[in-house]
């Protein structure tokens, strides 16, 4: 009988293992990105120069802040 019981409770260490480690990981990279945005203002100049088009300072700064409140937004939700 404790046998059973070893193989229960290295089971459900296990499982508390994977969850615990699955939320440390999500919350890790939710600060990474956080910290370090994937995309910033010369990222967002160059894939308009690609596109053909001519980015002006005011163009930027628009699509930033549309990017900005998008996350936010999400940020939000999570946290709801």
């Amino acid at each position: 009988m404790t046998t059973v019981w070893w193989i229960v409770l290295i089971i459900v260490a296990l499982l508390a293992g994977v969850a615990l480690g699955f939320f440390i990981a999500r919350q890790y990279m939710m600060k990474y990105l956080k910290d370090n945005p994937p995309i910033n203002e010369d990222m967002l100049r160059m894939m308009m120069m690609q596109m053909g088009q001519k980015p002006s300072q005011k163009k930027i700064n628009q699509m930033m802040n549309q990017m900005n409140k998008v996350s936010d937004k999400k940020d939000k939700k999570v946290k709801k």
